[in-house]
């Protein structure tokens, strides 16, 4: 079934496809796993791989909605999945995340560490600072947001700009605590990670990277020359990266 009830009280849809070792692959934020990383899921499922790519709480079609922000919602989000692995009786995966779904898998890795094989995340870094105030309120109000978005989300333009203020109220509430999503635990992660930036992306800096990747024992960090969606500007680089992990942890 595409959707499962969860302990945590959450109710996510889930895009299920190819067979082998599994692989968690989580969406950024405003998308599901479907609109953000159908292409990547392909491309894994070809490697016979079991791609599972939950849409998080609050998204498409998950529930409950509205998606709301408390400030630890990258830990809820990474407990929701944590829970959704047990309900699919998955023992261990390998870890992917993009953006939000990026923050939220080095969360969930920190968390529950013997559980993943290896973990990537791109347009992700394990934690704010006080640089990125300006850049994160710059996204209210949400005029940038497209009708599809929208629709996707089931969303109003109000409702919209409600969420968008949530998720800034947030992250700032973040910063002013000192800005640590998961770098506080990237110690306690022995599995490969694979942390992967584009140069021109403004919400995510190299050195908050180079700080998490430092105090993991496999770590690495990639950089590229585009924006902040890496799988999209640049495909063949990107994947030619992540096979490279994958074909080491055979």
């Amino acid at each position: 079934m595409p959707f499962y009830e969860l302990p945590t009280g959450a109710t996510l849809y889930i895009d299920d496809v190819g067979a082998g070792i599994p692989v968690i692959a989580l969406h950024g934020w405003l998308g599901t796993g479907h609109e953000h990383l159908s292409r990547l899921m392909d491309w894994l499922a070809a490697r016979d791989l079991r791609v599972i790519a939950p849409t998080r709480r609050g998204y498409g079609e998950s529930q409950p909605k509205p998606r709301d922000y408390p400030v630890d919602f990258y830990h809820r989000d990474a407990r929701d999945i944590l829970a959704l692995m047990d309900a699919l009786d998955i023992e261990r995966a390998h870890l992917l995340g993009y953006s939000d779904g990026g923050e939220t898998a080095l969360v969930m890795a920190g968390m529950q560490p013997d559980r993943f094989i290896t973990i990537t995340a791109w347009g992700a870094v394990g934690s704010f600072d006080p640089s990125l105030r300006a850049r994160v309120q710059s996204n209210y109000p949400a005029t940038w947001m497209d009708a599809a978005t929208k629709q996707l989300n089931h969303l109003t333009d109000q409702a919209a700009n409600a969420l968008v203020l949530g998720w800034i109220n947030a992250v700032k509430a973040m910063i002013d605590a000192g800005g640590d999503i998961s770098l506080s635990m990237a110690d306690r992660i022995d599995a490969p990670v694979l942390i992967m930036l584009g140069e021109t992306d403004t919400l995510n800096p190299p050195h908050l990277a180079q700080k998490f990747i430092a105090r993991t024992p496999h770590g690495k960090l990639v950089m590229f020359p585009c924006g902040h969606a890496i799988h999209d500007l640049l495909w063949d680089d990107f994947t030619r990266e992540l096979a490279l992990l994958l074909d080491q942890a055979k």
